[in-house]
């Protein structure tokens, strides 16, 4: 079983979570093509990621990943968003949680390794879809467009 304990945390801290990811990512040479998106859309999908992370590695079956992340690669190559600028964005989503919860491990006292560990398999596994499917979605976009 998950670190339930450390999966509720996210989400308890979904908000400041997103704060602080809008903030890297509007600030990031990186994601300067993101950057011309209001910051209220990034902040929202920051939210969305944090607050139902339970759903995305418990309940959403793969199929769901893909028709999410298609969906939102389609969408950031209509806004003129780079690959490369889309991919460092959910790279840099998975890298600010790893750095809350290793924040988290020095404060919170954890101790529950398996758990632990399961959850990192299960959020490396999620992050490196979203990934695939995004990228996928995009080039499906880019490919239709010239066509």
């Amino acid at each position: 079983m998950i670190a339930l304990r450390l999966v509720q945390l996210i989400e308890d801290h979904s908000e400041e979570l997103a704060e602080g990811l809008t903030k890297k990512l509007l600030s990031s040479e990186r994601t300067r093509d993101l950057q011309r998106l209001p910051a209220n859309e990034l902040h929202q999908r920051c939210h969305e990621i944090y607050r139902h992370l339970s759903e995305w590695l418990l309940t959403k079956t793969e199929h769901d990943v893909e028709v999410a992340y298609k969906a939102l690669g389609a969408r950031r190559a209509g806004q003129g968003i780079s690959m490369a600028g889309l991919t460092w964005a959910i790279l840099l989503t998975k890298e600010h949680l790893w750095s809350f919860l290793e924040w988290e491990g020095v404060h919170g006292g954890l101790h529950n390794v398996f758990g632990e560990l399961e959850l990192l398999r299960l959020l490396e596994q999620f992050f490196d879809r979203a990934v695939y499917y995004a990228t996928d979605g995009y080039e499906e976009a880019i490919s239709t467009r010239a066509a």
